[in-house]
């Protein structure tokens, strides 16, 4: 693929890790509204009851404002503000720890990733895209990074694969088995948060990215 248009999002799902690695440039959607049930503020991650979903918690419009909540106003990806009086930082890391603690390359990046879940960011998109620098550093993969500075309605001569962000979305990914902490209790459970495959295959985990195939017309 040349240039494709994502959303940034949390730890994002392993297809949408298959695109940016496919990807010979990648622009980052910064204009559009937020929308709920999406990986902007959420992934699933593997621990030993089976899928399991970590969700940050975000401040409304309402709650900022004053204002009450009405119908037909949006709020921009790019102004949504996390909620830190919940201790979401300090529940999330101790459920990726005890889920891949034991996993072969968990130790390797912990002391990368621990910084991200100590520091309080403001906005919920300047985590996200701290998150992709983590990502992108352990994993080696170099990419050709944009951010657009208005809402691209009707993208041309790029594959517009925002539709991944959604978290609901029906596409089934289908992506090479690889060894999971729990698969003895599950089975393989496949597109599930990048850092599952980071902390099973570590090194490794660009070249299976590479190795993927990905439709992109399944997306839009």
């Amino acid at each position: 693929m040349k240039d494709v248009l994502l959303h940034p999002a949390y730890f994002g799902p392993v297809s949408q890790f298959v695109a940016l690695a496919k990807a010979e440039k990648v622009i980052f959607e910064n204009e559009d509204n937020y929308q709920k049930q999406t990986f902007r503020n959420r992934m699933y991650i593997y621990d030993s009851n089976g899928k399991l979903l970590l969700n940050i918690p975000i401040k409304h419009r309402s709650a900022l404002t004053g204002e009450p909540k009405m119908a037909g106003k949006h709020q921009l990806y790019k102004e949504v503000r996390i909620e830190n009086e919940f201790e979401w930082q300090k529940q999330h890391w101790r459920a990726l720890k005890s889920s891949y603690q034991t996993s072969p390359f968990f130790e390797f990046y912990e002391d990368e990733l621990h910084p991200l879940y100590h520091k309080h960011f403001k906005f919920l998109i300047d985590f996200n895209y701290a998150c992709l620098e983590f990502i992108t550093e352990s994993i080696q993969l170099e990419l050709d990074i944009s951010k657009t500075s208005e809402y691209i309605k009707r993208p041309n001569n790029i594959t517009d694969l925002r539709p991944m962000i959604n978290a609901k979305q029906k596409v089934e990914f289908q992506h090479i088995a690889y060894t999971q902490v729990f698969e003895n209790k599950h089975g393989f459970i496949p597109n599930l948060s990048i850092l599952d495959l980071l902390f099973n295959e570590g090194p490794n985990s660009l070249q299976y990215l590479e190795n993927q195939d990905f439709k992109a017309e399944a997306w839009s």
